[in-house]
């Protein structure tokens, strides 16, 4: 007998022994976004010289029409970094496999990032877990607010006082403004806007998005103060058509005195902006208190994947929530979904991180199955609203912008069921 036989014999009486686990190897997916820390993370985990996760990095616009292609056509990965605001529509598509047992099994179970786990659970059952995270937060520029009178570390806790200052900024004069958003951009919007409203007592969606609410009170007044804002010269005219692209580039620029951004612009700026000084702060209600979108990722299973390769899978999800797998997120670029180690994962990084973090932790996430279809789509009835409303004439246009979106938006949402 050769020696290869023999070692052949050798490993087919290991895999035969009970009890004796094999190394399996998983594809992953992940959105472009996660580009910085997810090669990070899969490297550390494969070091360990065990199971093995095999990376594939989707463009951003282009991963979930590829996903649910694979997955009609059974070409689907293993796993999937998702955007959290997707996991009801591919777990009501039957798409996904049940993490139930699994993710309330783990010990710091309660310590995970609930926003995540409200929209990672469909019909009772757990389909998404956390994974990556980013908070919505108030950016402002403390070198334009000095130049303006102001304490530049003083940051407005309502909007009044967001107001005053965009006022005192604008008069700067030479094309500096005093408040950006993109103003037709709904993924932007819903991430930056909407915290404006709940941190008022408004809501987007009851009743597990069975229910629009977007014609309230406190939509209506979150508004009328973008619109304010935009009719009295300070916002930038660029604004009312910008879909996206400059929604961390204007700030960024230098001549912006306040915008609503996310917790990845702390990172950005620092590193590619490292003479502009700027504070992070909560994004705050009409007469205070605050709120915030909990973005980021769930980390789902196809549900065809095999039920062998589950082990690997979970182990990759544990070492993600070990603190060294927190630690690794955080130092590039994602915030900690785990409250437990946040601060362990957070030590030594820019102060302004246990901000983000605050906010994250006591973020929240939109539920719908048809999200896309009433947010992000660039022709759906929330961007149309938002658009026609912060930049209408009068407030009778902004109430019939609010009219049209309740009556579309609840109209997509009977034809879903």
């Amino acid at each position: 007998m050769t020696l290869k036989a023999l070692l052949g014999g050798v490993a087919i009486a290991a895999l035969a022994l009970p009890g004796l686990a094999q190394a399996e190897t998983f594809s992953l997916w992940v959105r472009s976004d996660g580009s910085e820390f997810m090669p990070k993370l899969v490297e550390a985990f494969n070091a360990k010289g065990e199971d093995k996760a095999e990376l594939q990095i989707v463009p951003v616009n282009e991963l979930v029409q590829k996903y649910a292609i694979a997955a009609a056509g059974g070409s689907q990965p293993d796993a999937l970094s998702l955007d959290l605001i997707y996991t009801p529509s591919f777990a009501m598509a039957g798409q996904l496999k049940d993490m139930t047992a699994f993710a309330k099994g783990l010990p710091y179970y309660d310590k995970l990032s609930k926003a995540h786990l409200s929209v990672g659970t469909y019909d009772g059952k757990i389909y998404g877990m956390p994974f990556s995270a980013d908070a919505s937060v108030l950016i402002w520029n403390k070198n334009l607010f000095k130049k303006a009178g102001l304490d530049p570390e003083k940051a407005p806790t309502n909007w009044e006082e967001i107001r005053k200052d965009a006022e005192a900024v604008a008069a700067l004069g030479d094309e500096t403004y005093g408040f950006y958003f993109s103003g037709n951009c709904g993924g932007c919007n819903i991430f930056t806007f909407t915290p404006l409203v709940w941190a008022s007592g408004g809501n987007l969606f009851e009743d597990q998005g069975g229910t629009a609410t977007v014609k309230t009170p406190q939509m209506k007044d979150a508004i009328e103060f973008y619109r304010g804002m935009v009719k009295d010269g300070l916002v930038p005219a660029g604004s009312q058509t910008d879909a996206g692209v400059n929604f961390f580039a204007a700030f960024a620029g230098g001549n912006i005195g306040l915008a609503p951004s996310g917790s990845f612009a702390i990172g950005a700026l620092n590193n590619q902006y490292p003479d502009l000084k700027y504070g992070v702060t909560y994004l705050p209600g009409k007469d205070g208190d605050w709120s915030s979108f909990a973005g980021g990722d769930n980390i789902v299973v196809s549900a065809a994947t095999d039920d062998e390769k589950m082990p690997a899978i979970q182990a990759f999800i544990e070492f993600a929530y070990s603190p060294e797998g927190q630690t690794i997120l955080a130092k590039n670029g994602s915030l900690p979904v785990r409250a437990d180690v946040a601060e362990v994962a957070l030590d030594g990084l820019d102060a302004r991180y246990l901000i983000a973090a605050k906010a994250m932790d006591r973020g929240r996430t939109p539920y719908s199955p048809v999200f896309n279809d009433l947010i992000n789509s660039q022709n759906g009835p929330w961007v149309t609203m938002l658009n026609k409303a912060f930049f209408a004439d009068s407030s009778e246009d902004v109430d019939e912008a609010m009219d049209d979106a309740q009556e579309e938006m609840q109209s997509i949402i009977d034809s879903s069921r």
